[in-house]
């Protein structure tokens, strides 16, 4: 049966839209997906789990999305107010993202939020060390307004509980009948390629390893975990006690690009008896 893809509303590096089939066929069966490092939400938007636990780190990003479930299409069409002309110069861009970063109003930090991730260079989400928005101004000559992909979020996002907090946290807070899809920060393929920075802090090689290690924890507990990452020798041995599939996935952020080809992902799923 075809099944019609739902594109997210915000632009991220790193979304699993063009991947979501290979990660809807390897998801099982469950009473609530839970994943610890939502992003844009792409397999959230793309799976029919009846319930759902959406977290993330990025404490913007979930505000954002706790205040779309909210307000619905009066926030839509206040995040539609600043898609207007005069704000797609440098000039405006740098005043907004200045707001964004010292505002503490929670719908204009969200509406701006959106407006920053079409306006910005090239779809990126990234914060400096002080937890500031730095992504520079993208010179498109009319970003779109993905009004179409933010009402479906709402629609969708009504039976979405979304949490700031650690993967950690919400590992640990497992219960029977879950299924964890994990999406973290990917092991870089280089010392310097690493998109990590989309929340300010970053994510380490040991957090990798622990990741691992409690999918398998889980798993011993009859409760699956599907993990994403790049395919190298670290995430091979780490998820050595995993199913591993391996992908060939276009690479669409990059500043080079000459440099935007294809690259190796595995989808591994930590999956053991299940009640």
């Amino acid at each position: 049966m075809l099944y019609r893809l739902v594109r997210p509303f915000l632009k991220w590096p790193g979304s699993k839209y063009r991947i979501v089939n290979e990660i809807r066929a390897r998801l099982p069966h469950g009473k609530r997906l839970v994943e610890p490092f939502v992003g844009s939400g792409a397999v959230f938007l793309n799976t029919d789990y009846p319930a759902c636990w959406l977290n993330d780190n990025n404490a913007d990003l979930v505000n954002l999305y706790r205040t779309l479930k909210a307000e619905g299409e009066d926030f839509i069409q206040y995040c539609r107010s600043f898609f207007v002309p005069e704000n797609n110069t440098a000039e405006r861009y740098y005043e907004l993202r200045e707001t964004f970063n010292e505002t503490k109003d929670v719908a204009l930090k969200s509406a701006l939020l959106v407006y920053l991730n079409r306006y910005g260079y090239n779809g990126l989400v990234r914060y400096n060390a002080q937890g500031g928005y730095n992504v520079p101004f993208g010179q498109y000559k009319r970003p779109y307004f993905p009004e179409a992909e933010m009402r479906h979020f709402y629609h969708r996002s009504q039976d979405a509980e979304f949490t700031v907090g650690d993967f950690t946290e919400v590992m640990s807070a497992a219960k029977p009948g879950d299924v964890f899809y994990c999406d973290p920060p990917y092991v870089p393929l280089s010392p310097t390629a690493s998109f990590t920075t989309y929340s300010a802090g970053g994510f380490s090689m040991e957090q990798q390893a622990e990741l691992a290690r409690l999918a398998a924890e889980l798993a011993g507990r009859g409760i699956p975990v599907l993990i994403s990452n790049h395919d190298t020798d670290f995430t091979n041995s780490a998820y050595r006690m995993a199913q591993i599939t391996r992908l060939q996935v276009q690479r669409f952020i990059s500043c080079d690009g000459d440099n935007r080809g294809k690259v190796g992902e595995v989808l591994a799923l930590f999956e053991g008896a299940r009640s």
